[in-house]
């Protein structure tokens, strides 16, 4: 009986977790899928095409997958979703790489204050955040009224409901989690491999690209997966600081839940926008994988 505790133990371990993704994800996303294999009619409640249908409970219907496909309007807003979570991802990544390292080098005793001044910006509501920039950004905001007083500008510029104020927005709210990834794993970076380096004669930048950066690699995926998957889905920063040349994926779905009460199209949307989020992490992590059984 002792013998077999250590396993019991491990399925306990094992089960909880696995229990609780299962309950989180799994079937929420099942539900989803099913509401998005339905007919408009029937899914009025959120649950209403799991348990009645007029064809029956296997009545599936791929309409609203074959009327996203044919819709232009959907596949460029898949497009401009990437593209505004891509771009601001490499941006993140640009500049949060040096405050990560700086950081992770910086004295002992300095590094929790830094760290600290990282994450301030979580005290405050993400929405109020958002809309300070709206204050700095405006026609006469912040930015615009000292721009004229110092005679830099005869006019406001036009920064408010464009792609600019979108991106400021976006690396502005997720630039944190960025560094914080970067910076627990150059923290734990021998230093001795870069003295070794310059010891062999490499210039620092030669250090920093064939050391430093490949070592580092795992914080850089895991801040993009941090930054990426959200930004992708966003909503409330392309509604208040985007235009219209800035739909993205999340007013799409807004509209289909709220404005149309389309359960089933709204569902098929979040289902194509799960996948496209799912399958390069499947992807990166099969690399990942067979890469290391090579090693």
């Amino acid at each position: 009986m002792p013998a077999r505790r250590p396993i019991q133990g491990r399925y306990w371990v094992i089960g909880l977790p696995l229990a609780w993704l299962i309950g989180a994800f799994l079937l929420p996303f099942l539900i989803v899928l099913r509401i998005s294999l339905a007919e408009m009619g029937d899914a009025g409640p959120p649950l209403g095409a799991l348990v009645s249908s007029a064809h029956g409970m296997l009545a599936l219907t791929l309409s609203n997958y074959l009327f996203i496909a044919s819709d232009d309007l959907y596949l460029l807003t898949y497009l401009s979703s990437l593209k505004y979570a891509a771009i601001t991802t490499l941006l993140c990544l640009f500049i949060g790489y040096p405050f990560a390292y700086c950081m992770a080098r910086a004295r002992a005793a300095n590094r929790a204050l830094l760290l600290m001044l990282v994450m301030l910006p979580f005290w405050t509501s993400f929405l109020l955040r958002i809309y300070a920039w709206k204050g700095i950004l405006a026609d006469h905001g912040i930015l615009n009224d000292l721009l004229l007083a110092l005679g830099s500008i005869a006019q406001p510029l036009q920064l408010m409901h464009t792609p600019l104020s979108l991106l400021i927005g976006m690396v502005y709210a997720y630039l944190p989690f960025m560094i914080l990834p970067l910076y627990a794993n150059l923290v734990k970076m021998d230093t001795g491999l870069l003295e070794a380096a310059f010891d062999l004669g490499a210039t620092p930048l030669q250090a920093f690209w064939r050391i430093t950066v490949p070592l580092s690699k795992s914080g850089i995926i895991a801040g993009s997966m941090l930054v990426f998957i959200p930004a992708l889905g966003e909503y409330v920063i392309p509604e208040l600081l985007g235009g219209p040349q800035t739909l993205m994926i999340g007013r799409v779905l807004w509209d289909e839940f709220f404005t149309n009460n389309d359960w089933p199209m709204a569902s098929a949307v979040t289902v194509v926008a799960l996948l496209l989020i799912l399958l390069p992490m499947a992807i990166l992590n099969k690399y990942r994988d067979h890469r290391q059984g090579g090693a």
